[in-house]
This record gives C-alpha cells, sequence and structure tokens, in this order.
C-alpha cells in the first residue's frame, strides 16, 4: 500500500517530499545559502597535518604518481569527515535513548564519554522532553527537515540541536527553520502543530562535557534563514546566466 505520509524521507540521496513533491531540506538550503570560509582552512589544515605527520605514508603515495598522490591526499578532508559524521550518529542514537532515561547497553568506548556526560548534564538540569527526533515541514515557505529536541528547562521550552562537533551561528538557521516549522508528524503520518518554543540553542556534547549555548532570537533568525533560502533556490538561475558569448554585429556600433 502507498504511505499515507504527507512528508517523506529518503535517506539514499538525502530528500524529501511534501504532498508528493520534491521539498529542500533545512541542511541543503543553510548549506547552499550561507558562505563557509572555516571550512576551506580545516581542508587545508588536514590535508597539510597528513602530509607533515604521515611523511612515509605520503612517500609511499608519491611513489604510485603525481594522480593517484593528489586523488588521495585531497580526498582527506571527505575522510575525516566521514568519521566525525558516524560518530556524531552514533551519539544521536544513544542521545534519544538517554534523554528519554532508557537504560543502555553496550555503549561504544569511542562515545562512551559523550553520553556519559550528556546524562549528568540532563540529570543536572532535569530536562524534560516533549518531543525527540520528528520530521517537521512548512508548506508555505516551502522546506522540510527533522529537529532532534524539543525540551523544558523549568518553565523554558528550548529547541534543541545536538552538536558533537563545533559549535556555528548559522545553526541559528537551521533551529528556527525547524521551530518555524507549520506541523512536526507521527510514526503514523499525522500532522501536528509545532508547539510554542521559547528560546533555541545547541547542546554541544563532547568528550569533556555537555554545554548549552544559546542561538539568539528566533524570529531575527528565521529571517535570515529565509534570505539563505533565497539565494539557496535562486543558484539555477545564476549557473544558467554562463552560456556561449555574445556575438555583437559590429556593423551596428
Amino acid at each position: 500500500m502507498p504511505d499515507p505520509a504527507p512528508l517523506r524521507f529518503t535517506p539514499g540521496n538525502h530528500s524529501y517530499t511534501l504532498d508528493g513533491r520534491r521539498v529542500p531540506s533545512v541542511t541543503a538550503i543553510v548549506n547552499g545559502g550561507v558562505p563557509k570560509p572555516a571550512l576551506i582552512g580545516w581542508a587545508a589544515k588536514t590535508v597539510a597535518e597528513a602530509v607533515a605527520d604521515m611523511p612515509s605514508a605520503v612517500d609511499a603515495l608519491r611513489d604510485l604518481g603525481r594522480e593517484p598522490m593528489v586523488r588521495a591526499l585531497s580526498s582527506l578532508p571527505d575522510e575525516a569527515r566521514n568519521r566525525k559524521a558516524d560518530r556524531g550518529t552514533s551519539v544521536h542514537t544513544l542521545a534519544v535513548e538517554v534523554v528519554h532515561g532508557r537504560p543502555l547497553a553496550d555503549v561504544p568506548d569511542a562515545v562512551r564519554a559523550h553520553v556519559e556526560g550528556y546524562a549528568a548534564w540532563l540529570d543536572r538540569f532535569d530536562l524534560q522532553p516533549v518531543l525527540t527526533e520528528r520530521m517537521c515541514g512548512n508548506r508555505t515557505d516551502w522546506y522540510a527537515g527533522r529537529f532532534d529536541l524539543i525540551g523544558e528547562v523549568g518553565i523554558t521550552r528550548w529547541g534543541l540541536d545536538v552538536k558533537t562537533g563545533g559549535v556555528w551561528g548559522e545553526t541559528a538557521l537551521q533551529l528556527a527553520a525547524y521551530f518555524r516549522a507549520e506541523f512536526w508528524q507521527d510514526d503514523d503520518g499525522a500532522l501536528h502543530d509545532m508547539p510554542h518554543i521559547d528560546r533555541i540553542g545547541v547542546l554541544s556534547v563532547t568528550d569533556a562535557g555537555t554545554d548549552l549555548f544559546d542561538m539568539g532570537d528566533i524570529d531575527t533568525a528565521y529571517a535570515e534563514f529565509l534570505a539563505a533560502k533565497a539565494i539557496h533556490t535562486s543558484s539555477t538561475r545564476r549557473k544558467r546566466l554562463v552560456g556561449d558569448p555574445v556575438q555583437l554585429d559590429e556593423a551596428l556600433l
């Protein structure tokens, strides 16, 4: 039988459809609409550190020839990013269990400190989960995504993103989009109004512990998200601007 859910996610190409139509994801919009100059420096540093720290491996690559060496070295930032992504996925999966107070078994050593620090932070501030890991969407502004956590600390309801890497200002745009969505979708495909959010923030979960970063005013961040969306969605138009050179008729000059 066809899936009755109006919002669907395809893991293979990380894409969403809403009401049967392709809809851009929050992360694609932010990535495509906000410059990230720090990534250029990080990628260059990753390659430079490998060359400096692994001279024998670099010599072995050099023996393979220039092109294989260039391909191998240029792939190092992607490999490093994928390792971080795998760790982040593992922490996110366990974090959902921890926030609901479920017992954990077989926590990998590589993320044990992350999970223990996260659990300690939750106990200290008595965060009460409202919703975790739900798809959400906005038909008016046409986007979709999946948020990590809505939780209450005292009388304040937070919309939160769990990060295992660095905390960057553009995450505010991502959070604003999630928590200005018009609806969230439950496991049966039913849509529900997005609950009111008082504040948005990032829970930075590292092996040194967990910290909360306030991501500022949600309305300001949402306006910036819509500006990023305009840049992202117009990229196809700009790519088409550069076609064949114009052939001027010199007789008319």
